[in-house]
């Protein structure tokens, strides 16, 4: 803001779109930070002026979703009306001011360690005949803050030269491009490892917009405790111009908490009844970074999860869960955002929520086929009845569409979840019986 506009806040959407949405009920997305708005209140006041808040590019929208951030930090959202163009600043200031007063809790100065040096970081894209989403995910990924990052794209299976010929125009020297013949994100994941030069890998996926200090905040949270292999981000919706993408984000509750949180195997949380099996607390694969030496230790990503495989899913949720398992800790930190592009139509979510169902499906049967998991599942369970029933409650909310979606869903979006949950069991206990539990390549 210059001095002539020093009371007007104009805020720009987070991924633009020049384009009008055509759904009544799409919201805007956006940010806001602390101190953009203390400036346009002072102003308001020194001037005897009423302070305005403009948003770029809102023209049919009536609601809007901010971030409201303060440096490194992400405080959490607020959503608000919005009025040609415009959302009412005296709410907006009330709404970030109640945000403010709730900060979470930050991690104990007690549990951070100094870093001694500037960690050599990779960060793996894997992607497979999705270029254009690629060049806004890697064209992110080259503006960020951090000063010692190289980025590896893994193309898997490709059926064109369109990702080969895009990395070949960038001309950086900080990109390097690797195919891996074999479909499936798991094997992706490990290319990616095996080839990674950084003692930290960090990865996102091909359909999300990082921050620009995305990574910096993300290596920063291995020095939140003594034995931090993984760190996951933030990944809240980049739009929500349709009602598939709107009941993702209200379904997949990746933003419900805007608060750091540190797990570790021998310290359950009072307030994860289920841990360590309440997985959805540890975040997401779309972005999160590893130690890569206990990665590798522990055999890498299971190649038969994940995208591009039978199961469609789950390859980010058992990598958190094994890591856990083997006594180190894992921090999840809001404040490395990665916006992310939701599936837009419905057919697209249809196969969206098939892949997370069958996915989830196989790590289950991956715990279950495993007899001390099995037997600690048992017993949590056991000890813990109301909270799995408190929890596949909250679940199934999750997944039953609002009113102002519903009629624009399949009539099945939620209820044909369990269908897949159980076909993913299936699959991964009919692949398990089939071969090793994973073919050591290369190093391993």
């Amino acid at each position: 803001m210059n001095a002539r506009d020093s009371t007007c806040l104009t805020l720009e959407p987070v991924l633009p779109n020049p384009d009008r949405p055509s759904w009544s009920g799409a919201i805007w997305i956006g940010e806001v930070w602390l101190d953009a708005v203390d400036s346009a209140d002072r102003a308001s006041v020194e001037e005897g002026r009423p302070a305005e808040c403009r948003l770029e590019n809102a023209d049919g929208f009536s609601r809007a979703r901010l971030l409201v951030r303060d440096q490194e930090r992400a405080i959490g959202f607020v959503d608000i009306t919005v009025t040609d163009g415009q959302v009412m600043f005296s709410e907006l200031r009330d709404q970030v001011g109640a945000q403010r007063h709730s900060t979470p809790r930050r991690v104990p100065d007690s549990a951070v360690r100094s870093a001694t040096e500037t960690a050599h970081v990779t960060v793996v894209v894997c992607t497979r005949d999705r270029t254009d989403l690629l060049k806004s995910a890697v064209a992110s990924v080259l503006a960020a803050d951090y000063p010692d990052f190289d980025v590896l794209i893994v193309d898997n299976a490709p059926r064109t030269d369109a990702t080969r010929e895009y990395v070949t125009g960038l001309a950086d020297n900080r990109v390097r491009l690797i195919t891996e013949p074999v479909p499936g994100l798991s094997r992706a994941r490990n290319t990616g490892l095996l080839a990674a030069t950084g003692d930290i890998v960090a990865f996102v996926d091909d359909d999300v917009v990082v921050d620009r200090n995305w990574l910096s905040v993300l290596v920063k949270g291995f020095t939140y405790g003594e034995q931090v292999a993984c760190v996951s981000g933030m990944v809240p919706a980049g739009e929500l111009r349709t009602p598939a993408q709107a009941y993702f984000e209200n379904r997949a509750a990746w933003t419900e908490s805007a608060e750091v949180r540190i797990f570790e195997w021998s310290h359950a949380p009072q307030d994860v009844p289920l841990f360590p099996f309440e997985v959805r607390h540890y975040g997401t694969g779309a972005n999160f970074a590893v130690d890569r030496q206990v990665v590798m230790s522990l055999g890498g990503f299971d190649e038969r999860l994940g995208a591009g495989t039978k199961a469609s899913g789950g390859e980010d949720i058992d990598m958190f869960f094994r890591i856990l398992r083997s006594g180190r800790q894992l921090v999840r930190e809001p404040g490395a955002i990665a916006w992310h592009r939701h599936r837009a139509t419905a057919d697209d979510l249809r196969a969206q929520t098939r892949g997370y169902g069958l996915g989830l499906g196989a790590w289950l049967a991956k715990i279950a086929s495993d007899p001390p998991m099995a037997m600690l599942a048992v017993k949590t369970i056991a000890r813990r009845r109301p909270a799995l029933i408190r929890h596949l409650r909250a679940t199934a909310k999750r997944a039953t569409p609002s009113t102002t979606v519903k009629s624009d869903l399949p009539a099945d979006i939620g209820s044909g979840t369990w269908r897949f949950i159980a076909a993913g069991a299936w699959v991964y206990l009919v692949v398990a019986s089939r071969r090793k539990l994973f073919t050591a390549r290369g190093a391993w």
